[in-house]
């Protein structure tokens, strides 16, 4: 079977095309503004892709269309596929009826954190000898690809919430059937899908409501938004993990990084964790990964030594370079909270005498449409220095929302100019985290270059 996948250098549509590559099938996939790592990952994997939606990438006559939550009515691919009546699915239907089937899917839904957690629970699967097929919505380090249909039973699926597709407005993870869930938090966000966070709870109480009885879900203690999801209706056992309050899964005496703490499950010590990573996000993100894996049976110790290996993921605080001293990191962070927890865990991992410098990019369509503009400055207070690329079209004041801050922000309508801030400013010892869910017009290669001796 021949199919074409439309979006398909989405995080999750292009994990969708290796999985159906492995399974035999011959795949193709057109989109826009293609650009690394996923680009890469399906050129390597020997996928055609067709830039543009144009009706070309017709003429190898798909059996099966596989239509992305980014592709809407008037899209010119779109329209052909619906003029002829060519058969089509979105991403998520044809993952559960494709690759999930028969699975023991574990899910890791959540505001924030879900590529992050995923990778950490098929790594440690992985590790723990159980060989899982995964789909993550980035390059997990560990395996160098974002998605494989592994070889047992267990599958490790990241689950958002965004929606399905054009004509099918339900969140992804309803399609997935979860036997084990970790809800890592949840926030408002995709203002561009939600009205409100109440709209988004449903969606949530729509994904708790499908676990099955014999399943497990994991989320944190004592988050009020969670706990109303659960109170809404909960047919499935409940463990909790928490930093400091009373849960089932708890840390202690970690390090003023968090690259060091120890676990304990209903108070009683079960290990120690010494890893490579940093910051209260990522224990967090360990302690729901731990609770997950022993659901299928892996014990805690074993997991634990999983973990400290643990390599991390492709633009999640990913180090992209160094030069004479300057470090700079490429990641994701895009909301509010995310950045201030990627901006606190990296203050932490500071070089004597070292600053921290944030360049920013509000990209998401949920930052375009100002819905988190009051937060954006309270969310890089632990940042030495800010530098904000203004994108066009902003009905709202980038300079008026940082202006708060005075000389430590310096906004920009010019990525050339704002790579020479940054170089500029910095000098050994300085860390650049750069941050955006695009690929932010090359600056950190830019950037890279920028910062070498003349």
């Amino acid at each position: 079977m021949h199919i074409h996948i439309l979006g398909i250098c989405g995080t999750f549509m292009g994990g969708l095309a290796l999985l159906a590559r492995e399974m035999g099938y011959e795949v193709s996939g057109s989109d826009a503004g293609v650009y690394p790592p996923m680009s890469t990952q399906l050129e390597s994997a020997g996928i055609a892709l067709h830039e543009g939606y144009s009706a070309e990438a017709f003429d190898m006559q798909p059996d099966l269309v596989v239509i992305g939550n980014a592709m809407s009515r008037g899209n010119p691919a779109v329209e052909y596929v619906l003029e002829r009546n060519l058969p089509y699915i979105s991403g998520p239907q044809f993952l559960a009826d494709h690759v999930l089937k028969d699975k023991w899917v574990l899910a890791v839904a959540g505001t924030h954190g879900k590529t992050t957690t995923a990778s950490m629970l098929a790594h440690v699967l992985d590790e723990c000898g159980l060989a899982p097929g995964f789909l993550i919505g980035g390059i997990a380090q560990d395996f160098g690809i974002s998605a494989r249909l592994g070889e047992t039973p267990f599958f490790v699926v990241e689950a958002d919430e965004y929606d399905t597709a054009f004509f099918d407005k339900r969140s992804k993870f309803v399609h997935y059937r979860p036997r084990t869930l970790v809800i890592n938090n949840l926030e408002f966000d995709h203002a561009d899908i939600f009205p409100d966070l109440a709209a988004i709870k449903r969606q949530f109480h729509h994904l708790v409501r499908i676990v099955p009885g014999n399943g497990l879900i994991i989320h944190p203690a004592g988050e009020p938004d969670i706990d109303e999801v659960l109170t809404m209706g909960c047919w499935t056992s409940r463990e909790t993990f928490a930093l400091e309050q009373p849960a089932d899964w708890q840390l202690a005496n970690a390090s003023a990084s968090y690259d060091r703490f120890d676990v304990s499950i209903d108070g009683d010590e079960a290990g120690t964790l010494q890893w490579s990573h940093s910051g209260r996000h990522n224990a967090t993100n360990a302690l729901a990964t731990l609770a997950a894996a022993r659901h299928v049976g892996i014990p805690v110790a074993e997991s634990l030594k999983a973990l400290s290996n643990f390599q991390g993921v492709k633009r999640r605080m990913e180090l992209r370079g160094e030069v004479d001293g300057v470090r700079v990191f490429d990641d994701f962070a895009h909301h509010p909270t995310a950045i201030s927890t990627t901006l606190h865990g990296a203050k932490n991992c500071l070089r004597d005498e070292g600053r921290l410098l944030a360049v920013l990019e509000p990209r998401s369509n949920t930052m375009r449409m100002g819905i988190h503009k009051g937060a954006l400055a309270g969310s890089v207070t632990d940042a030495d220095e800010v530098y904000v690329f203004v994108p066009g079209n902003l009905d709202w004041s980038l300079q008026d929302e940082f202006a708060s801050l005075r000389d430590k922000a310096q906004c920009f309508t010019d990525l050339a100019e704002l790579i020479s801030a940054v170089a500029t400013d910095s000098h050994s010892g300085d860390d650049i985290v750069v941050m955006s869910n695009g690929a932010f017009g090359g600056i950190h290669d830019k950037l890279l270059q920028a910062l070498q001796p003349s």
